[in-house]
């Protein structure tokens, strides 16, 4: 709405005068100015009502020197100038009479009009609309002088619920109390650099994590060297819920910072001292000699005590958790070591487990216990003598021992893996990118990874990440493709792990990528378990995309077999260490690839160009579509492909047996997954996609065309008549054929032959549903071959012959199988054949096949019976020996 004058020199009168504007409810009257302007000032004055904007709206009209403003309108308009505009409207008639003072001519004031705009009762106000108006004004003088009161809440209720409903997963609290030491570690360590002596010396010195169990008592500590807690800190800090120290410690060290700014503008050398004066002031804290004891139930009490029963601590804070019952496995060292691997491994410090370990121990042996063993084995005694007479030799009788299992305990290292994504990506090496990749994935053999992509992203959202490409795909990466919500890209906040069971960062496609994402200003929940939905996740999911596919477009790059140039060139080792990397990644995860084109919209050309596939003219190799396009004749608009089960079977279709005369490139897609992808992929780099076994192939004008395809006319028509029940479409002339008499193709937007495969071996297939999307089929005779010709002389000569049309449908249905078409009467399919071999054999059609004999039968079976209770005696006689036997015995 403001305009500075520089700009426009008068931009309220830029537009002669139009009639009168009118508003639903009041009207205001500007003499001389455009109806737009008018329309911008309605908008803020009467749709808003900001009295912000209406102040300015009258202090810009004076000190502009414009005309006269007049209100004119009902009580609500009186209202709104005397009750909400009346400054700014003083305002604006002060100025405006300095201003005519200083000039001589004076502008009459505008006249109200009759009939401003013709619109009924323009100028008045409901009487309900300015009571409502002054109600509201009312109710907002009552809230400003209403009594205020806090909320009261019960504290031992509020702990109930935040230990038992706010968080999820019960073994994130060995993850936050490890997140709360390293945050006191980073306190006393940036204080350090200052004050080099606040660290003290000997163990106190080392900045480190330590966690020890005592399973008799059921106990948990947690121990710290960080920069600790007053009484004051443990009362404030520990005795607030959500109240928290770390942030009021980087709230005080951002305010050093702002003023470390401003006075490094000033002079420079002035930073250094101010930054030396602050943090001696805050380093105070940590100069203590006392040691306080804080205690809770979680019952809404606490106890603050002086500790004088246990050793001094030093400088820290150690967490001691009581375990109930049901939180015995905390107690075991695999379960801890489990969890610091999974949700700590890479914080900053090292983090200790007093671990147990069992060690050989060589014990003295007692002499009743050797002659046991002595005497067991003879190899044991002539050891014994071999070393008696060493002994001899030497002069000297050592004591017999026996090792036995001890067990000790140590200080164990549970995270020696670094955050290498904190650093710079210069200073990484290869070896140590893909040791990372190892202890990340949990993938212990000797593969490296494909490629990874390590960068900083800096703007409206900051965060670091690592992808990698796994050398192999896993066995089940597409079994539960929609169904599983576990990603391989962590998400980290500050080096703490937070989870990986989301899909907002990555699309499912790129699910076979492994990485972390680390950010500091990620939105989590209360709980730090789960995302919320921010617009800043779509940032950093689009940046993680572009990284991605960067990344696998520079492993085909830098491929040599990918490229096209076929100059000799001398082979580095690491141009043969990535020498057919990208089929290697290709044969691994091309169907997300796939998936991905199908999926993402937004991306679908850059994934376009990572297709891989094998074709006519590839020499058993996969090919792109840039490799493709680069060898397609001139004149050649579309991109050929074609559909089926397997490469074998494709270059055997009748379909391609002109366009590979005429050395045109076909593609081959062998994936099921194809005919999803082709519904998607119409076009690339403004070349449609032309499917050869459906309608619409152009292979160039014959001038031949025209006269065979009324040559065929009466063959062509009469042929559709006698297929009437087979719902062919049409019968046409081919122009892909070339060995084959005819062949059978779809419409253009309907299923072919390999999709009406697919859909029919679905568990849930429903027959009736899918016939809507199955393709017209449309019959295509080759108009040069012997068998079609005989045909139409045949039909010309009598077209009601039986023998004719059993030889037409018999040619119909074997092009419908050798089209890939399922038969839908395979046993009269069966029974034309036999016909035809009968013919070629000279049978008669009415020959009939002997009848089998069953009098032969019904005397063998009777002759079995008799056999069979013949034999039934001698059975039993054969039964009772025996028994007679076992009497005698």
């Amino acid at each position: 709405m403001l305009v500075d004058d520089e700009e426009v020199d008068d931009p309220f009168r830029a537009v002669p005068r139009v009639p009168p504007l009118s508003a639903s409810r009041s009207r205001y009257v500007f003499n001389g100015y455009s109806d737009r302007a008018l329309r911008l000032m309605l908008v803020d004055l009467w749709l808003l009502r900001i009295v912000q904007n209406a102040k300015k709206f009258f202090v810009l009209l004076g000190e502009r020197e414009r005309e006269r403003v007049y209100v004119y309108g009902g009580s609500l308009d009186r209202a709104l100038c005397e009750g909400i505009l009346q400054p700014a409207c003083r305002v604006g008639r002060k100025l405006h009479a300095n201003a005519e003072g200083d000039s001589d001519d004076l502008v009459n004031p505008p006249k109200v009009e009759d009939k401003i705009g013709a619109v009924p009762n323009g100028l008045s106000t409901d009487s309900e609309v300015a009571k409502r108006e002054a109600e509201s004004i009312s109710k907002k003088s009552l809230r400003s002088n209403a009594e205020k009161f806090e909320f009261q809440a019960e504290v031992s209720r509020l702990m109930d619920i935040i230990i038992n409903s706010l968080y999820s997963n019960k073994d994130i609290f060995l993850r936050e109390l490890i997140s709360n030491a390293s945050d006191a570690l980073d306190k006393i360590r940036f204080l350090s650099l200052t004050d080099k002596e606040i660290l003290g010396e000997g163990d106190d010195a080392k900045l480190q994590i330590q966690i020890k169990l005592d399973k008799a008592n059921k106990i948990l500590s947690i121990r710290d060297r960080g920069i600790g807690m007053r009484k004051e800190d443990l009362i404030k800090n520990l005795g607030t819920i959500a109240k928290s120290g770390t942030s009021a410690f980087i709230e005080k060290m951002q305010a050093v910072e702002t003023l470390i700014l401003l006075a490094s503008l000033v002079l420079d050398s002035t930073r250094s001292i101010f930054l030396l004066t602050m943090l001696k002031s805050l380093a105070k804290i940590t100069m203590i000699n006392s040691m306080y004891v804080w205690e809770s139930k979680a019952d809404g009490a606490f106890a603050v005590s002086e500790d004088t029963w246990n050793e001094p601590l030093g400088r820290g804070t150690e967490i001691r958790l009581h375990l109930r019952e049901e939180a015995g496995e905390y107690l075991e060292e695999s379960k801890l070591k489990e969890l610091v691997k999974r949700y700590s491994e890479f914080i900053n410090f090292p983090i200790n487990l007093w671990a147990s370990k069992e060690v050989d121990v060589d014990v003295p042996a007692d002499e009743d216990e050797s002659s046991d063993e002595e005497e067991t084995t003879e190899s044991s005694e002539e050891e014994k003598e071999d070393e008696e007479k060493e002994e001899d030799e030497e002069g000297e009788k050592k004591p017999k021992t026996k090792k036995v299992k001890e067990t000790t305990y140590e200080w164990e290292l549970l995270n020696d893996v670094k955050a290498i994504w904190l650093r710079n990506p210069k200073e990484v090496t290869d070896e140590e990118y893909t040791k990372f990749y190892h202890s990340l994935a949990k993938d212990f053999g000797d593969e490296k990874p494909l490629a990874w992509s390590h960068f900083n992203a800096e703007g409206d959202v900051e965060f670091k990440a690592v992808i990698f490409v796994p050398p192999k795909a896993p066995h089940d990466l597409y079994e539960s493709y929609y169904n599983a919500n576990k990603s391989n890209l962590k998400l980290y906040v500050r080096r703490v792990f937070i989870s990986d069971e989301f899909d907002e960062l990555l699309p499912k496609y790129l699910n076979f990528l492994k990485g972390l994402v680390d950010s500091d200003t990620l939105p989590l929940n209360v709980s730090r378990e789960m995302l919320q939905q921010h617009s800043s996740l779509k940032t950093i999911k689009k940046k993680l995309i572009r990284k991605a596919l960067d990344m696998i477009r520079k492993i085909a790059e830098e491929d040599p077999e990918e490229s096209n140039d076929k100059k000799d060139v001398e082979e580095s080792s690491e141009e043969d260490e990535k020498k057919g990397q990208y089929t290697k990644f290709w044969n691994e995860f091309g169907k997300s690839i796939k998936l991905g084109i199908i999926e993402d919209a937004a991306n679908r050309n850059r994934l376009a160009k990572l297709l891989r596939f094998e074709s006519t003219r590839s020499g058993g190799k996969l090919t792109s579509l840039d490799q493709y396009i680069s060898r397609m004749k001139s004149g050649q608009k579309d991109i050929f492909y074609i559909t089926g089960t397997s490469k074998e079977q494709l270059e055997k279709s009748p379909f391609l047996e002109r366009l590979t005369k005429k050395n045109y490139e076909v593609i081959f897609f062998t994936d099921p997954v194809d005919e999803y992808l082709m519904q998607y992929l119409m076009d690339y780099e403004d070349r449609k996609f032309q499917n050869v076994s459906k309608e619409g192939l152009k292979l160039g004008k014959d001038s031949k065309d025209k006269e065979l395809k009324e040559s065929f006319k009466d063959l062509t028509k009469w042929w559709k008549t006698t297929l009437a029940s087979e719902n062919v479409d049409d019968v046409k002339i081919s122009n892909r054929l070339a060995d084959t008499p005819c062949v059978v193709v779809t419409s253009k937007f309907g299923w072919s032959a390999n999709m009406e495969r697919i859909m029919q071996s679905q568990t849930l297939s429903d027959a009736n549903k899918q016939g809507y999307m199955k393709g017209k089929r449309v019959l295509e005779i080759n108009p040069r071959h012997p068998i079609i010709k005989e045909l139409r002389e045949r039909v010309v000569k009598d077209a009601e012959d039986s023998s004719v049309k059993q030889t037409a449908q018999l040619i119909y249905q074997t092009a419908l199988m050798e089209s890939g078409f399922a038969l839908n009467d395979p046993k009269d399919f069966a029974a034309r054949i036999y016909d035809s071999v009968k013919s070629s054999l000279s049978i008669s059609p009415d020959a009939a096949v002997e009848e089998e004999d069953y009098s032969e039968e019904v005397e063998t079976e009777s002759e079995k019976k008799d056999e069979t209770s013949s034999s039934k005696p001698e059975a039993v006689e054969d039964t009772e020996e025996p028994t007679d036997f076992k009497d005698e015995l």
